[in-house]
Order: C-alpha cells, then sequence, then structure tokens
C-alpha cells in the first residue's frame, strides 16, 4: 500500500484510534475498583470529620484508619424521606470494614435534583427522597451527620453538617467543591469559615440558615460569608437552608425521642428500634 495516499492516512488513523481507545477503556475499568475506594474513603473522612467536631478530644491524624474509626464510631446509618420516615439503610462496616456504604456526591446530585423539583410545585416527590444520615456515638453523645449538596458559583458545593441530639444544633460542619475560585470561594474548605459553625443552630421559618456578610447580624443561625466570595457564600447558604428543610421532619421526631434520664429514656429507645 502507498504509504503516501490519503487511504493509508485514513486506515492508520482508525487503527491508532481503535487501539488508544481500547487501552485507555481497559485502563478505566482495571482502575474503577480503586477508585470507588478512594471516593468512599474520601466521603467519609469528611463525614467522621464533621462528626468528631463535637469533642475536641477525638480527632483524625495523618495515620487514622478512617474506615475503622468509622465503624467503631457510627450506631447506625440510613436513607430518609421528605416526611422523616425511614426508607433504607446503609451497611456500617460493623461486622467488615470493606462492605461500608456511603452516598456518594453522585448520589446526593440525584436527590438534589429531587429536591429542586419539590420546590418547584412536586410537592409529591417528597416521599421519593432518599437523604443520606449517620448517626455516631462520640464518647456517649449522639451526633447526626446531614450532607447538602448545590450549585456554587462555578460548579457543584457540597457538606456535612454535624447535628447534637436535640436536633438543631450544630457539632461541626465541612465543606467540599469542584471548582470555586481559589482564595476566594474555595475558602469553604477551610477551618476558619467551616469553624463559625460550631455552637450555631438551625432555625425556624423560611430561613432556617444562613451565609451572609455580618453573620447574619450576629444570629444563632447564621455565619458570616467569606470576602470576596459573595456569590459562593450565599450559594452555601442556600444550599444549607433548602437541605436542612427537608431533613427537619426527622430531626425533629428524633429529637422528641431523645431524653435524658429514667424510664423515659429506655422507652424512647425501644420505640425508635
Amino acid at each position: 500500500m502507498n504509504t503516501n495516499s490519503n487511504l493509508y492516512t485514513v486506515i492508520y488513523s482508525t487503527v491508532l484510534v481503535v487501539v488508544v481507545a481500547a487501552v485507555l477503556a481497559f485502563a478505566a475499568m482495571s482502575l474503577k475498583p480503586r477508585q470507588d475506594e478512594n471516593v468512599k474513603i474520601e466521603t467519609i473522612t469528611k463525614v467522621l470529620s464533621a462528626a468528631t467536631q463535637s469533642d475536641n478530644t477525638v480527632s483524625i491524624g495523618d495515620d487514622t484508619d478512617v474506615m475503622a474509626m468509622y465503624a467503631d464510631k457510627i450506631t447506625d446509618a440510613f436513607y430518609v424521606n421528605g416526611n422523616g420516615e425511614k426508607v433504607g439503610s446503609m451497611n456500617t462496616g460493623k461486622d467488615n470494614v470493606k462492605n461500608i456504604i456511603v452516598a456518594s456526591t453522585g448520589d446526593l446530585k440525584k436527590q438534589n435534583d429531587i429536591i429542586k423539583q419539590i420546590e418547584a410545585g412536586k410537592t409529591g416527590l417528597l416521599a421519593s427522597l432518599k437523604l443520606p444520615v449517620y448517626v455516631f456515638d462520640i464518647n456517649g453523645e449522639k451526633v447526626t451527620v446531614i450532607p447538602c449538596y448545590g450549585a456554587g458559583l462555578w460548579g457543584p458545593i457540597w457538606g456535612y453538617i454535624a447535628v447534637a441530639a436535640d436536633g438543631r444544633t450544630i457539632d461541626g460542619a465541612i465543606f467540599d467543591h469542584k471548582s470555586e475560585t481559589p482564595g476566594l470561594g474555595a475558602k469553604i474548605t477551610e477551618e476558619p469559615f467551616y469553624g463559625q459553625f460550631k455552637g450555631k443552630s438551625f432555625g425556624e421559618g423560611e430561613t432556617i440558615f444562613a451565609v451572609v456578610k455580618g453573620g447574619a447580624k450576629g444570629a444563632s443561625n447564621g455565619v458570616d460569608a467569606i470576602s470576596g466570595a459573595t456569590i459562593t457564600s450565599q450559594a452555601l447558604g442556600n444550599t444549607i437552608n433548602i437541605w436542612a428543610k427537608y431533613y427537619a421532619p426527622y430531626l425533629k421526631a428524633s429529637a422528641e425521642k431523645t431524653c435524658c434520664c429514667g424510664d423515659e429514656c429506655e422507652t424512647a429507645k425501644a420505640e425508635e428500634e
């Protein structure tokens, strides 16, 4: 075959593209289990990081086995719908850490798409929501971690908020993003920002929580926005506010079952189980 002909060029290019595509597809398939495991570990680390902020004596170090720590501290992991009803369980890994199940950001995106439809008026979809809930025992204290997911300035933003047994007080929070501006919106991942959340609480009414300049004028249900990152701050505040609204029925019901002492506590535990 004439190597200078157009036919040769077309055939050569086609074969090269097919071979390269096959190699890349094989590599992607081979690496997928490891990639999925890394995503799981990253999610578990963030969920656990939010929960452990409730107690200064508990922390995650560079040498911490987060999978084992998660399995040790977690007491339950499940899904609830918009009515506060349990609609499924996740494996906590108590018997085998390899079996731990957590909701990925992809799962959160799917729920956020449903939330958008509900916000648009399709309230019949409340029962179809599957919102993840993670319940931990941190040195004898019940801490519930709930995620949130929404749109930032340049891409998705998400986070995990630890809530005390009263269903309102925030024990900790941690956030992440895909493509916010470094030095501005990306600061939602830094401790000076997310550290503001501990000790705050979810409010009632239209504004459950806010991220605004001035920290909602000192309100207990707001934190100070990031200077120079108004859009990202407002987007995160809106995301938290909306997701907290759909977790509210569960958090309220759970708090009502939590009591301090005596036979009432045992009764509440029995009813919850």
